[in-house]
């Protein structure tokens, strides 16, 4: 079962098991711990799913609402692994099938994406017996949308790549079973309301909880079971093991609209593993160039917490944006960091002054520098460009954004 990738800021994006949905390229896995290899056949196949995927663009909610009503009839118990309301999840299968087919080719990127999920379906309760269920259902929705281009060779790329996919996930989670618990339970200790829509969330999990800076979890409410939301950590792993997040309360967010107005200290929420790339090479002495829209700010200043925390000397330059002054609800925190460290500069950007991603490349150089952002999907989509275009290389840009980017880039 699959779920895509979505963003560390604190905005609401849909969170569960989202079946068919990464394709691993190259052969079957020829042993524990190897990347499955890229080959011709792999690239064959690429072509071919991307083919189907091209025809079923147009319809796509008729061929995920076929997905999902084929698995829930043929498999009725896994219905109850998923949210009574399935809205938000229909719109998600295809994108991260887009995700996939755009990185088919590139087997380090999807490996991880793999591994990522397969540990994080843990928490969803996801067996591996239940990868076989996800995989027909995708071939029959295909099947029947997917008439111009299918044939038995399309079919079979599609059987070796869900295969392939399917154990990478599989593997990932057996071992991290071994390790790890599937989620964790969290008392909310404290609970800052910095402004009518945000507050800042302090948990305490009850057992040692492993993540780096620049990384996020995934949350289940009381309030709201079944339905897990992203947000990111706002600092680097504590002494203490106090976990913060920044939580904006957005229309129709019932989970961050819970977190905002309704937790309180005593509640308990539920945790999966930590999650997320956006995280410092200490091996190098790079600069860094931090982008942090409204609540992305969070996993930013936890970046900067890490630097100073490993003694690096390396300049780092935060651009933090929000529509208005009193939208910048954290700069006193990061003001103070300023002072503390000569190495930080902090810039603000309103709305009066331009566009963040913009406003950033009037500065500079930055091509030296590893860039980092974490906010809005726009901001972070224009800021992957903006950058680019100011000579920062594609593996030098870190955010989490790999599906919703995707779709863009399949054109």
């Amino acid at each position: 079962m699959m779920d895509a990738p979505t963003t560390t800021t604190a905005a609401e994006h849909a969170d569960r098991i989202e079946p068919g949905a990464a394709y691993e390229p190259g052969e079957e896995p020829d042993g524990e711990g190897k990347e499955p290899r890229i080959t011709g056949r792999a690239s064959a196949d690429a072509l071919l799913v991307r083919r189907t995927l091209t025809e079923i663009a147009p319809i796509a909610d008729k061929v995920t609402s076929y997905f999902y009503a084929l698995l829930f009839v043929r498999n009725p118990e896994l219905r109850e692994m998923f949210p009574a309301a399935m809205d938000t999840q229909r719109d998600r299968l295809l994108k991260a099938l887009l995700t996939a087919a755009e990185h088919m080719d590139d087997a380090p990127v999807l490996t991880a994406y793999l591994q990522n999920l397969g540990r994080g379906h843990r928490k969803y309760g996801t067996q591996a017996a239940h990868y076989p269920a996800v995989g027909e259902a995708l071939i029959g929705a295909l099947v029947r949308y997917a008439t111009g281009t299918w044939d038995e060779e399309t079919e079979a790329a599609w059987v070796r790549t869900y295969t392939t996919i399917s154990q990478i996930m599989i593997d990932a989670a057996a071992e991290n079973e071994q390790t790890a618990p599937a989620w964790w339970h969290a008392e909310v200790v404290s609970h800052d309301l910095r402004t009518p829509d945000v507050a800042v969330v302090t948990l305490r999990p009850d057992q040692p909880y492993p993540f780096l800076a620049g990384q996020y979890t995934t949350l289940e409410t009381p309030w709201w079971p079944r339905i897990w939301r992203h947000y990111s950590f706002a600092s680097a792993p504590r002494p203490d093991g106090l976990l913060s997040l920044h939580v904006k309360a957005v229309p129709a967010g019932w989970v961050s609209g819970a977190l905002v107005h309704r937790a309180r200290p005593g509640d308990v929420l539920r945790l999966g593993p930590p999650a997320g790339s956006m995280t410092v090479d200490h091996a190098t002495d790079s600069g860094l160039l931090c982008l942090g829209g409204g609540t992305g700010i969070a996993p930013i200043k936890a970046l900067v917490e890490d630097v100073a925390e490993h003694g690096d000397r390396r300049p780092v330059d935060v651009f933090y944006g929000a529509r208005h002054d009193h939208d910048l609800y954290d700069i006193d925190t990061m003001l103070r960091l300023q002072k503390t460290f000569p190495w930080l500069s902090v810039h603000t950007v309103t709305e009066e002054q331009g566009r963040l991603p913009e406003a950033v490349c009037r500065y500079g150089p930055w091509n030296e520098r590893d860039a980092y952002l974490s906010g809005p999907l726009g901001m972070v989509r224009r800021g992957v460009d903006a950058l680019r275009g100011v000579g920062i290389p594609s593996e030098r840009i870190r955010h989490d954004f790999l599906t919703e980017l995707a779709p863009a880039a399949t054109g």
